[in-house]
This record gives C-alpha cells, structure tokens and sequence, in this order.
C-alpha cells in the first residue's frame, strides 16, 4: 500500500486495534475465535497463513471478512487444475503504441494487493502452486527477467481441503515453509451452529466494516518485531526446534519413532514472532514461555515431515508437538 516508514504506536493503541478488529470479524463469524486470533497475528506480523478445513466451514467468509475489516487492497485466486503460473502472476501483452509500434507491457496479475486469498489452493497443480514462491518470500514477482516488487503489506491467506480429498494435491514442503502458520477450521458446536443459521438463511447479510488500514497494520507490525524477548526464552525455542529431528539426542520418543525430517529456521522465526504478537495481544510487553507455547501447534503442524510408520498410523502433528512442549526443559539444563 505504502513503502512510508510506519507510524509509531503505541501497547494501548495496539490493544485498541486488535480488539476492534476482532469484534467486527465476530458480527460476521461465529466461533472461530482461536482461528481468527490465529490468522490476526500472521496478519500483523506480515506473514502468510494456510487454513484446512473441509468445505463449507467458513475459511473463505473468514478472509473476505477480515479484509473487510482491514483497508487493503483485496484479491481473490480460485485455484484449479487448469490454473496457470500467469493467471497469478501476470503476463506481457503485446500491444499497439500511440505512435503506431508495437511494445510489450507488462499486465499484472491478481497477486498484486495487499491482502491475497489463495482459495483451495492445493486444487492447483504444483507447477501453479510454485509461482507464489517468490512473492511470498521477495514480495518481488520475475516475469521475462524484469523483478518487479510488490506492496507492502502483503500477504497470502490460503485455504485448502485435507489431503485426503478428491483432486487435491499436496503443496511442495518449500511452500509450505512459507507459511508462519497452519490453521486447522473445526467444524462448530452445536450452539455455533443454530447462530450461524439464523446469520445465514434470512434476508439481512452481515458484513463487516472498516476498523482498520495498512498504515496501522505497518505499524503494529513495526511494535511487535521491537517486543522485547528474553534470552531463556529464545534458547528455548531453540531447543524445541531442535528436538523436532529425530537424529538429535534431545528428540523425545514420539519424534523418533514418527518423524522423518524436523521443522527449519523458518520454524523457530514463527515461534518468536507469533510469540511476540501473542504477547501484545495480551497487553504484555515482554514474551512469556505460555506465548511460545500458545503458538507452537499453529507454527510447527505443517514443519513436521511424518515417515512412513507416521502416516501409516495416521499420528497427528499436534499430538507430537505437545510432547514436545511436555518433554523439552523450559531452563538449560
């Protein structure tokens, strides 16, 4: 939206945001409350997230709702089997200048916004899957050796069904790592379930309305990366990371028997910043282990390879994560 310096803010104007931001996504979805507190804080970290979910669950609403809520420039992708890497991208288009030549310009894509969702994004092909690499990483876009940048913020929120479904394929563990978090969308209670059919089946539409804009997103950004954080709490971030992979002594017993490779950098980097927007959230300007803790299944279910035996067993991810936060010291041994 800007490349500006952002505006310094302050904890109160933080909290301030956060909450009205939250409450206008609650007029239009129901429940939800750790999914949307979830993807908030990839939003203000200016990070991307990935939500799973079966259809019908409301992860698209979600998005649409946040941006909504948020001054940003929206764009929308549906993934398909027959989507190109240009479709996202965009393309060079030969056309007629005014003084009669003919010239390429350059036509951009949809991933050109603030605020890009990827819908179902594991219905597209790999090839297709792999052209968000570099904007997700450079926030740049290459097309016919020409680099062209994109807007800050940006950031991707992607859907996709589980795997198991028909016409899905898997994302490439290199995009995956991409994203800060992997949010699972659990199908609501039954209480959740009577209010979002009396939301949805009337004549009056909810929708949500403008609390926010870029500049401020910037800014709470800017906060949280300043957010102090103790050196016993980052060494144990590390040591969690590292007793992800199974060759490392540190591993608990569940990683070796389940796991083939472990979580990157890119890993302990989520935990920290998660952590650290947790805190804010919270009205904390200091990162607690809670906060890593709060954060560790979201940044750490889609970094964890299973092996055979794993998948073999249908193991969850969580499962093996909350061993991990079980068995790893929270002081240096």
């Amino acid at each position: 939206m800007t490349d500006a310096p952002p505006q310094t803010i302050d904890i109160e104007e933080f909290s301030r945001l956060a909450k009205a931001i939250e409450a206008e996504v609650g007029q239009v979805i129901v429940g939800q409350h750790e999914v949307v507190r979830s993807v908030l804080i990839c939003i203000i970290a200016g990070r991307h997230a990935l939500l799973e979910g079966v259809p019908g669950l409301g992860k698209t609403m979600l998005i649409r709702t946040l941006s909504e809520a948020l001054d940003l420039k929206f764009s929308r992708i549906q993934f398909t089997p027959d989507l190109m890497p240009s479709d996202i991208i965009g393309t060079d288009i030969l056309e007629e200048t005014e003084d009669g030549r003919r010239a390429f310009r350059f036509q951009e894509g949809p991933i050109f916004a603030n605020l890009v969702l990827a819908d179902e994004i594991n219905r597209a092909t790999p090839k297709t899957q792999s052209a968000l690499l570099e904007a997700m990483q450079e926030k740049t876009v290459t097309v016919a050796n020409r680099t062209y940048a994109l807007d800050s913020p940006f950031f991707v929120l992607a859907t996709q069904n589980p795997l198991e479904m028909e016409g899905t394929y898997p994302l490439p563990e290199a995009q995956l790592d991409r994203f800060m978090f992997k949010v699972h969308v659990g199908f609501p209670s039954t209480t959740e379930l009577v209010t979002i059919l009396e939301r949805t089946t009337g004549s009056d539409v909810a929708a949500a309305q403008k609390v926010a804009e870029g500049k401020q997103m910037v800014s709470m950004g800017a906060l949280a990366l300043d957010t102090p954080i103790a050196s016993h709490v980052s060494e144990y971030v590390a040591r969690l990371i590292i007793a992800t992979h199974p060759e490392n002594d540190t591993a608990p017993e569940k990683v070796k028997q389940f796991v083939r490779y472990g979580s990157s950098p890119r890993g302990a980097q989520a935990l920290i910043i998660g952590a650290k927007v947790n805190a804010l959230l919270e009205g904390r300007f200091n990162v607690s282990f809670d906060d890593v803790e709060a954060v560790a299944p979201a940044a750490l279910r889609h970094r964890l390879l299973l092996n055979f035996e794993g998948l073999a067993e249908g193991v969850n991810p969580d499962d093996i994560i909350a061993d991990l936060i079980a068995s790893v010291p929270k002081q240096r041994e």
